[in-house]
């Protein structure tokens, strides 16, 4: 079974909120797709994919198509800044989300009736 870890960001409070999903909807949306809320269970909710990361832990990168690939880079996803004119070579994954994805990061753009810490303490207390 899939599973994938969601990483939502609020731009309001500038917070991240965690959730595990296994909706397999999900899987061969791209970077810059909208998600609408029901798919992850936040009725109201709009969302817009911004990233991610495999199983290894190498981020999704727009642009990329395929699992991996070995790319030549001097800036972007992928990159930590050093000096100026160098270019490294680096292993990123694809734009498009696969089984073998286990991050997801979403960032919200159309705000649900609920505010989105409310919503998940709502569901800690279901579960016990």
């Amino acid at each position: 079974m899939v599973e994938f870890k969601l990483v939502i960001g609020d731009p309001k409070t500038g917070k991240c909120i965690q959730k595990v999903t296994s909706n397999k909807r999900l899987v061969g949306m791209k970077i810059g797709e909208a998600i609408k809320g029901e798919l992850v269970d936040l009725n109201g909710y709009e969302f817009i994919i911004t990233g991610g990361s495999d199983y290894c832990g190498f981020p999704m990168r727009k642009g990329i198509i395929g699992q991996r690939r070995k790319i030549l880079t001097h800036e972007g996803v992928g990159f930590r800044g050093g000096v100026e004119g160098i270019r490294k070579r680096r292993t990123v994954c694809g734009e498009a989300i696969t089984d073998k994805t286990i991050q997801i990061n979403l960032k919200i753009t159309k705000h649900g009736p609920a505010p989105l810490v409310e919503v998940k303490e709502e569901k800690k207390e279901e579960t016990k």
